[in-house]
């Protein structure tokens, strides 16, 4: 019986357990997820998504509060074209969360962190390079490239010192996505170091439509491998959405997958970053309660809970303190809902917006329970205590089990509770 542990994914000179955890924000992926996967051998990663909320949680920055004070005159106003990131501030940021993050890793794996294009900022180009070049100036292992096609984001850190140096990868869903890459990108010299697919089953924002059902990963995996055999190209490519015990990473592996890239069974662990009772409802969750809806101001369809305490929320426009998905003309799709709902309803005290929700104030508030399909599974993967609660999991104990399971098994967590049902 292979197990995932057989195979090695080699990224330049380093040869690591071909599992990669999954980039997801705000602050869910951890900088103590991301170390664990690497003190153990593997890739892990951290968001880059509102990253100055998440250096004001965890290293008592105040770059919030500033922001939202500077532009206070602007929060009745519908015109947001004004509220502008510090890029000072924005690489302060940045290179804060890597270099805590850096400065704590230990063991043989690698660190990287999941890039947002879809975060325009209301500067998309100024902001996304700041971004990118921080991270490389704090030392990061690698960027992955995620939540839109970054068609110009290579050209952005072309002159970076550490541009042929670190390791950096593209997100797709589909062939189509990497040839537009690879062509716009084709005067740099310089291929991407790994390609993660993204399948429908994944969680958090799709690379699809809303006919994501569609489509199957192992299809758009194979296709892709094809494609790249026919140009001569050995990119490796990464699986992911979906892939839940280590026989499905094998199966992947097996069939010339460099690694595998996953995410929601880390979602119940310790040392990720959901709040204990909203990891509980992932446990909860069965498969008839995930939804896939157009609810994000982004364009993308977007998996999560139908029980997310955020659908509906009608909250007013937080852009002063936040407004990572303004666009470059300082618009965001929610504020058009909201508005127009409050112009409906002149007299609420609250309004409620169905259609689009803020994501910015509702994911910093872990109010969005965004989630993998798989995330019904959760719950055979634990043991369930008396009072009904389940244990939580250690990073270490799904990294070994994804490592050394055979046959589809989980293995279930020590401790004296009765299993969950």
């Amino acid at each position: 019986m292979k197990r995932l542990n057989d195979f090695r994914l080699q990224l330049g000179r380093h040869e690591l357990v071909p599992l990669m955890t999954g980039g997801m924000g705000v602050d869910i992926s951890t900088s103590d997820l991301a170390l664990e996967a690497a003190r153990l051998g593997g890739v892990g990663h951290i968001s880059d998504a509102m990253v100055k909320t998440v250096t004001d949680r965890r290293y008592k920055t105040k770059f919030v509060k500033a922001k939202q004070a500077q532009y206070r005159h602007t929060m009745d106003s519908m015109d947001k074209s004004e509220v502008k990131f510090d890029l000072g501030h924005l690489a302060e940021a940045t290179r804060l969360h890597v270099e805590s993050t850096m400065n704590r890793k230990q063991g043989p794996g690698l660190v990287f962190i999941n890039c947002m294009e879809k975060l325009t900022m209301n500067g998309p180009k100024d902001t996304l390079q700041v971004r990118l070049s921080s991270a490389l100036d704090a030392g990061i292992d690698g960027i992955t490239l995620a939540a839109g096609l970054h068609l110009g984001s290579f050209a952005l850190i072309e002159q970076h010192p550490r541009f042929r140096d670190a390791q950096l990868g593209i997100i797709v869903s589909s062939l189509r996505a990497l040839q537009l890459f690879l062509k716009k990108n084709s005067r740099l010299n310089r291929l991407p170091d790994y390609v993660v697919v993204e399948g429908p089953l994944a969680g958090g924002h799709l690379g699809f439509g809303m006919d994501w059902a569609q489509y199957d990963l192992a299809t758009i995996v194979s296709e892709i491998q094809t494609w790249l055999r026919e140009q001569g190209l050995a990119i490796p490519l990464i699986p992911a959405g979906g892939i839940f015990t280590g026989s499905d990473a094998v199966r992947f592996l097996d069939s010339g997958a460099a690694a595998v890239q996953v995410a929601t069974r880390f979602t119940v662990t310790n040392e990720c970053g959901l709040p204990p009772d909203v990891k509980q409802e992932y446990f909860k969750a069965r498969e008839e309660e995930i939804e896939v809806n157009e609810i994000s101001p982004t364009g993308y369809p977007m998996r999560m809970l139908k029980s997310s305490p955020g659908i509906g929320d009608g909250i007013r426009p937080n852009c002063e303190a936040y407004g990572y998905l303004l666009d470059a003309q300082g618009r965001c799709a929610y504020i058009d809902a909201y508005n127009r709902e409050v112009q409906a309803h002149p007299e609420a005290k609250r309004v409620s917006v169905m259609d689009k929700t803020c994501l910015c104030t509702q994911m910093r508030n872990f109010a969005i329970w965004t989630c993998g399909q798989s995330t019904a599974r959760l719950k055979d993967t634990t043991r369930q205590r008396p009072d009904g609660s389940y244990q939580l999991l250690t990073a270490e104990h799904v990294f070994r089990d994804y490592q050394y399971s055979v046959n589809d098994e989980i293995a279930l967590p020590d401790g004296d509770f009765v299993p969950a049902a």
